[in-house]
């Protein structure tokens, strides 16, 4: 995989994207996750892979806390990271006073947290964003303990599926009809596009494409599941526009593990 150009200043354009976004994220389907089917459907999906027991999870580009949200009603001890401090701003105020969660600044690819740290790493939708992914798969696999786990979820956002062809058309005549909803990924959708357009994985996240790099930085046990029970849940509160909007694009969650010492 070829290294993009400016790397340094792709790096400061996505910390830029992601920081103004913080103002209205939680206001944007398909990233709050709010108690009820929705909570209950993310819960389920990390516990049928992380196991029941408390764990020291570190959940890389945490955002604005919606995730940590899911791990600490599963009784985790969760540190988020995230790169932009609009980003950790919110998340701190929105868990002020809750024991069990901290949140820091630092870069998901270089994170400078100790060796064998963690029991478990989560992120979501950041795979995506990655400039340098070998570096980054390498680096989460360091802070892992041995038998410690990665979980992903992530998808192809660079491409609808042949159903999300036909679903995008819908959208759009909704968004003529009932006005653009002003807090989508659209309401920067020319920052959104120039960005993807340089990142390695700009033509597409493919699980067949991440699952060799996760091998090649020793991580074994590689499973990919099925995100329609979350996108189903989503369904059960959603109006029109946003229903079409689970049927978009493929979402994948994908586990993997660092071997035992000595396996």
């Amino acid at each position: 995989m070829s290294r993009p150009p400016s790397n340094h200043h792709l790096k400061e354009d996505i910390r830029d994207y992601w920081s103004k976004r913080s103002e209205t994220f939680d206001l944007a389907f398909g990233h709050r996750i709010p108690p009820g089917p929705e909570l209950d459907a993310w819960a389920d999906a990390v516990r049928q892979r992380l196991g029941s027991e408390p764990l020291k999870v570190l959940e890389l580009a945490s955002g604005t806390g919606e995730v940590s949200n899911v791990l600490l009603s599963l009784g985790h001890d969760v540190t988020g990271l995230d790169f932009s401090e609009a980003m950790i701003g919110v998340a701190r105020r929105k868990h002020a006073g809750r024991a069990g969660v901290r949140f820091i600044l630092a870069d998901a690819e270089q994170t400078m947290e100790p060796d064998g740290t963690y029991d478990a790493v989560v992120c979501r939708h950041l795979v995506w964003t990655l400039t340098e992914p070998q570096q980054a798969f390498a680096e989460w696999f360091r802070v892992l303990k041995p038998g410690g786990r990665l979980l992903i979820f992530d998808g192809n956002w660079a491409a609808p599926t042949p159903l999300g062809r036909i679903v995008s058309g819908a959208i759009k005549l909704i968004d003529r009809v009932a006005g653009v909803d002003p807090y989508y990924d659209g309401a920067m959708s020319d920052r959104h596009a120039d960005i993807m357009r340089r990142l390695p994985f700009g033509e597409g996240l493919t699980v067949e494409r991440l699952m060799p790099l996760l091998g090649a930085a020793g991580f074994k046990e590689i499973e990919v599941g099925s995100h329609a029970p979350i996108a189903a849940a989503q369904r059960e509160t959603a109006d029109l526009r946003n229903r079409l909007r689970t049927l978009l694009y493929r979402r994948f969650i994908l586990s993997c593990r660092r071997p035992e010492d000595g396996a």
